[in-house]
């Protein structure tokens, strides 16, 4: 299960993870909350700021992959923290010396989606030169299982720490755990990372990416069944906060504890995950019977009649969740040639959070017009019917003589040497 931390560069950065992950999501539910506050508990602007922290990645992720290609992807990684821990500091000082507005938000929102956007690819693809190729799978597993380790802890954390002390320290002590990150990368011994072979910069290369994954229909696949589940499904940071304000009447702790518990669903698919890539690579049947999950279990809590069952009811959803993600990461990651690895992972971080700028208005604008559970049920059904719609489309194309098998399902390439882990 923890194979990948044999490697010391990759331990330096799991440890950073643990502490910045933590910092990260009591940012997170201090942010949400602090709108929520700021705007009378109005959820149309809760969706406003969702969308503005995602929009970035629409307009830069595809840029940021390019740029991951070409430099040394641990001095980026370094200049990316740092720009997000100054963000985290502006929030937080503008916050506790009580000056802060609505507006002010909204710009260090767009701030800090366009560190975001330039950090997942980056991030994501430096994985493989740390720990390389035949490991990827359990790291980003185990990446996810510090992920969500932090998503029972740091909402947990924020939700009591928040009635005490107020949103601002939240925001500094995120702003504190970005060092974690960085100290971790600076101690890393860079002859030990397992680097492909240096882009040249050139023009077209942007281009390229694009051309590569449009010729790669089992890539093209995964990416559209992502992005309809991120975009509709997994809107969790929006439709909780609303969920317990506005369905359940809690304050920031309720707020806190539904987050924790669909959390424990999520660290436990980690886990389980980290376990099941050591035995095999990530399996496209895996994936859509995760997204079909994710969407029935989102369907099934929205009906829930009380707080404690909707509660409850979002842990099989966290493990239906991060069991997708994880997939669909891993898929995307061990399909691709070392060189494009940093475009590929654009593109991904493109359809995973670009459609975070409709989703969260819409959401906002959901359960302002029918309800607050309704997030919950739509975006289930169209979670749901888009796994399905991506499993026959799979099964239709068996017959495709230049196809490959994928978890016992044929697909069209029009790339004869590529291979994709299954």
């Amino acid at each position: 299960m923890f194979a990948s931390l044999r490697v010391r560069n990759y331990r330096l950065f799991f440890s950073g993870q643990v502490i910045s992950n933590i910092g990260t999501w009591m940012q997170r539910i201090a942010q949400d909350w602090l709108v929520f506050e700021l705007s009378g508990n109005n959820p149309i602007a809760l969706g406003i700021a969702v969308a503005l922290q995602f929009t970035p990645t629409v307009l830069l992720s595809l840029w940021a992959g390019v740029l991951a290609d070409r430099v040394d992807k641990r001095k980026l990684c370094i200049a990316i923290q740092s720009g997000i821990g100054a963000q985290a500091l502006v929030l937080g000082l503008l916050n506790v010396s009580g000056v802060v507005a609505l507006w002010q938000v909204y710009v260090l929102c767009f701030v800090l989606g366009i560190f975001s956007a330039l950090d997942v690819p980056a991030r994501q693809s430096f994985v493989a030169e740390m720990v390389g190729r035949k490991q990827i799978p359990n790291a980003v597993a185990l990446n996810s299982s510090v992920f969500n380790m932090a998503r029972i802890v740091g909402p947990a954390i924020a939700g009591f720490a928040i009635t005490w002390v107020g949103t601002g320290w939240m925001f500094l002590a995120n702003a504190v755990s970005t060092l974690a990150v960085i100290i971790g990368l600076a101690l890393m011994d860079p002859d030990k990372l397992f680097r492909g072979p240096a882009v040249v910069r050139k023009k077209g290369q942007l281009r390229e990416g694009l051309v590569y994954v449009r010729g790669r229909a089992d890539l093209v696949t995964v990416m559209v069944l992502v992005f309809f589940v991120s975009t509709f499904g997994i809107t969790f940071f929006t439709s909780l906060a609303i969920v317990a304000g506005n369905v359940f009447g809690t304050q920031a702790d309720g707020y806190g504890l539904l987050s924790t518990l669909l959390a424990v669903g999520t660290f436990t698919g980690s886990l389980m995950a980290a376990r099941r890539m050591t035995k095999g690579g990530p399996r496209v049947r895996l994936l859509l019977m995760a997204g079909f999950g994710l969407g029935a279990m989102e369907f099934v809590a929205a009906f829930m009649p009380t707080y404690l069952a909707f509660g409850i009811a979002l842990i099989p959803l966290g493990f239906a969740t991060i069991t997708f993600l994880n997939t669909a990461n891993s898929l995307v990651q061990t399909a691709v040639s070392p060189e494009m690895r940093g475009r590929v992972m654009g593109i991904y971080v493109l359809v995973l959070i670009g459609g975070n700028p409709i989703g969260g208005p819409m959401v906002g604008w959901m359960a302002d017009t029918f309800g607050g559970r309704s997030p919950f049920y739509i975006g289930g059904v169209i979670s749901a019917v888009a796994a399905l719609a991506c499993a026959v489309l799979l099964a239709r194309r068996g017959g495709v003589a230049k196809g490959y098998r994928l978890a016992g399902l044929r697909v069209l390439s029009r790339d004869r040497d590529s291979k994709l882990a299954a």
